[in-house]
């Protein structure tokens, strides 16, 4: 009995030393000091080397660390805030603003961290999305889609146990995962570049070939196909969730929307009254107003 007892307090007393250190980090990290920062996590990883909150931390420094805020003067509105530049005429003459931009070396270390801490510990989701909203910030979109798919791939090993900050078992695991799967597709989407749309199937695919009664993954595929023009594969993708789910209004108007691109006109006005009678108040709205201009 004895020796349990011993081992019981040294197991929590690490528990705790290690949450010392990872309060302490966030408090220099909410305030900016990088150094104290820094001071932490190498007497954390004297102390504690394989602690999964130390590689997450290490992760948040370097990534911090690597941005860098640019003053530009152009001539084209930038995105986030700017100053208005006027000439002598009261004319909008330019903007001054800021860009971000990143530093290798810091970025690379910080990745360097993350993927020790995913290999480590593969089931912390938090490690995952942590490197993928990294890589989209600095808009690597090949890198951003390959460890998507790498998650992908993960979850029908782990079966969607995944866990979160402090190993706590993230609940819902299957539908946290995949909902958060469809903001990245979304976030692509938003780029408006049509090279991406590749990229978007990609992940939709390598969902499907495990969760094929995703109907938000069918859908995706369809408007990769839709926006390229291929509206036949578009709208066999959205058959399937048809299938998966005949009231779906959603689905049921873009498949009208498919068939008003391709230019038939009859199957897209049956479409569209089916979307009638499953749909909301809004998308009713939007069908009957799409009959009518079909039957003009």
């Amino acid at each position: 009995m004895k020796n349990i007892c011993i081992v019981i307090a040294v197991t929590i007393s690490s528990i705790s030393f290690a949450q010392d250190y990872k309060s302490e980090f966030g408090k220099y990290f909410r305030e900016k000091d990088t150094i104290k920062q820094k001071e932490t996590l190498e007497a954390w990883g004297k102390a504690k080397p394989t602690d999964a909150e130390l590689f997450t931390s290490y992760f948040n420094y370097y990534f911090q660390k690597s941005k860098k805020e640019i003053l530009s003067l152009t001539r084209n509105e930038p995105e986030g805030e700017a100053l208005i530049l006027k000439d002598s005429l009261n004319q909008t003459a330019g903007y001054l603003g800021s860009t971000i931009n990143y530093g290798d070396t810091d970025l690379k270390n910080a990745f360097t961290k993350i993927d020790k801490g995913i290999s480590l510990y593969p089931d912390r989701l938090d490690m995952r999305f942590g490197k993928i909203y990294a890589l989209g910030k600095i808009q690597d979109w090949e890198k951003f889609t390959s460890e998507i798919i790498k998650a992908v791939d993960y979850s029908a090993k782990n079966n969607n146990n995944w866990t979160w900050t402090n190993n706590e078992k993230k609940e819902d695991g299957k539908q946290f995962f995949l909902a958060s799967l469809q903001s990245y597709q979304v976030q692509l989407y938003d780029t408006e570049n049509d090279n991406l749309l590749t990229n978007m199937r990609e992940i939709a695919s390598a969902i499907l070939k495990y969760y094929p009664d995703s109907i938000e993954s069918l859908s995706n595929v369809s408007v990769t196909y839709f926006l390229t023009g291929k509206y036949n594969e578009g709208l066999e993708a959205l058959f399937k969730a048809e299938k998966l789910n005949p009231k779906d209004y959603i689905v049921l108007s873009n498949i009208a929307q498919g068939y008003k691109l391709s230019g038939n006109k009859a199957k897209a006005i049956e479409y569209y009254e089916k979307t009638i009678q499953y749909g909301d108040e809004e998308t009713k709205t939007f069908a009957i107003n799409q009959i009518s201009e079909l039957k003009k």
